[in-house]
């Protein structure tokens, strides 16, 4: 038996972002993961391969519009083959280079498992079975999560997709029925699309992307109904069985009226859940939500005070950069360090076409909090440059505290918006107001300067669209 200052339990980007830290802080770290570089499923299976593939659709959906430029090419040929050899390097690439990152901080990886014996031990599994108790200091879980299952559809067939069957690429089905509306379904929705499917969305609510604001969700809803072979809203998925030609669905909309519809392909996109289970964390004693989530302070430290959790299995957003922030900060903790995490916002962005990014309150959380605000929109149709790209279908838009000017919250729907987004999470953390972000000269022309005259809009004096200011 062994003991180790540091355990870190998960290697994705929470996992590895603590780990590599606290070594550089100069404790002495064990990172554990079952794969066998860093990255977690975020690299191997979910953000940089979903990212990879939806970059292929972007360079698709932009050759079939440049017709309208008077640019014409031919129907694309899709090697799936070589697309997925593609992707897999891109994958390979980001995951082998954090492993000499680890090698070269002297963290000791391991490839395995863990599960907590006591607040002071866990049990190791490594790739042959070989079991061995290691006692540690201080311990980080970092386990992430799992695509949801529905138990009473996905158990009808091995052969329906989930987030990351779905990256495999193994064929590009004629039909697919994606069951929900959330960004991974979009987004996976959108890379089968541009390869050839007609892709059929339901979603069990009245609305794409709940959570988001409807006036951003409608530039993309737009854009989708083009794309996509149909979006059922109100619709909910009640019975899948497999048939020779594929799946045959019995959906049921918001007046109870059952049709029956044959899909090639089915994918399940009904979110995460944390990965929680099987780590022997009631022998530690470490407490969990009703939802699975282990609970945390502001310190990211559980009801058990030398073991800390991050990411996924902590709690929403579920978001990569929201775990590596926490990751940094539990290292920050152990190594000694005054350190909390408490952003004022944490931005999400969707990857779909367009992009949808957002930060601090949103339009619908202003209403329901009674919130005294301004909504400032810049329209890019009157954007120069996105005249230019053939894009004026975006839109900028800021929530503006009326008494403080203070920039509340941002929300962009264009052609790269989760770039743009930045910018506004800066604002929010800084606490800038409306005059900052007039006053900051953005470069022109970009779509940047989109931000810049919607806080002009607040003022009403934008240069490029006419909106006086309300008394």
């Amino acid at each position: 038996m062994s003991k180790r200052k540091l355990i870190v339990i998960g290697a994705g980007p929470g996992g590895y972002a603590a780990a590599f830290l606290a070594a550089d802080l100069g404790i002495e770290t064990m990172l554990i993961d079952k794969d066998v570089n860093p990255g977690g499923v975020c690299l191997y299976r979910g953000c940089i391969p979903s990212k990879a593939l939806l970059h292929l659709a972007k360079i698709i959906s932009e050759a079939e519009e440049s017709k309208n430029f008077g640019v014409n090419f031919s129907k694309p040929k899709i090697d799936l083959k070589k697309i997925r050899t593609w992707k897999n390097d891109v994958v390979s690439k980001l995951t082998s280079g954090l492993g000499q990152l680890s090698k070269q901080r002297k963290i000791e990886y391991i490839q395995g498992t863990a599960t907590f014996l006591d607040k002071n031990s866990i049990e190791l599994t490594n790739t042959k079975n070989k079991k061995e108790k290691i006692e540690f200091e201080y311990a980080i879980i970092a386990t992430g999560s799992y695509p949801t299952r529905i138990p009473a559809l996905s158990d009808s067939s091995k052969n329906i997709l989930d987030s990351t069957t779905a990256l495999d690429l193994n064929k590009i089905p004629k039909t697919m029925l994606v069951i929900g509306g959330g960004y991974i379904g979009l987004e996976l929705g959108t890379v089968y699309s541009a390869l050839g499917t007609k892709v059929t969305i339901a979603e069990m609510l009245p609305g794409l992307l709940n959570g988001a604001d409807r006036d951003l969700v409608s530039v993309l809803s737009t854009k989708v109904n083009k794309k996509f072979e149909s979006i059922l809203l109100n619709t909910k998925v009640i019975d899948i069985k497999e048939i020779k030609s594929g799946f045959k669905v019995k959906l049921q909309s918001k007046e109870n009226k059952v049709s029956e519809k044959i899909y090639e392909s089915v994918l399940i996109s009904a979110g995460r859940k944390p990965n929680s289970s099987d780590l022997g964390l009631e022998n530690a004693g470490i407490n969990i939500s009703k939802n699975g989530f282990i609970i945390t302070d502001n310190q990211t430290r559980t009801s058990v005070n030398n073991i800390f959790a991050i990411g996924d299995v902590a709690g929403e957003p579920m978001l990569a950069h929201k775990a590596s922030h926490e990751g940094r900060v539990a290292a920050e903790i152990i190594a000694g360090h005054k350190s909390a995490f408490e952003p004022k916002t944490i931005p999400a962005v969707v990857f779909t076409d367009p992009e949808i990014a957002w930060c601090g309150i949103t339009e619908n959380e202003a209403k329901e909090k009674g919130l005294d605000y301004t909504v400032s929109k810049f329209p890019w149709a009157a954007s120069g440059r996105a005249l230019t790209i053939g894009r004026t279908d975006g839109l900028t838009k800021l929530i503006i505290d009326n008494k403080t000017e203070r920039i509340l919250g941002v929300g962009i729907v264009g052609p790269n918006a989760g770039d743009l987004i930045s910018e506004g999470a800066l604002a929010i953390e800084m606490g800038a107001n409306a005059t900052d972000l007039k006053l900051t000269i953005h470069p022109h022309p970009t779509l940047s300067e989109t931000i810049m005259e919607s806080a002009e809009v607040f003022f009403g004096q934008s240069t490029h669209i006419y909106k006086p200011k309300k008394k």
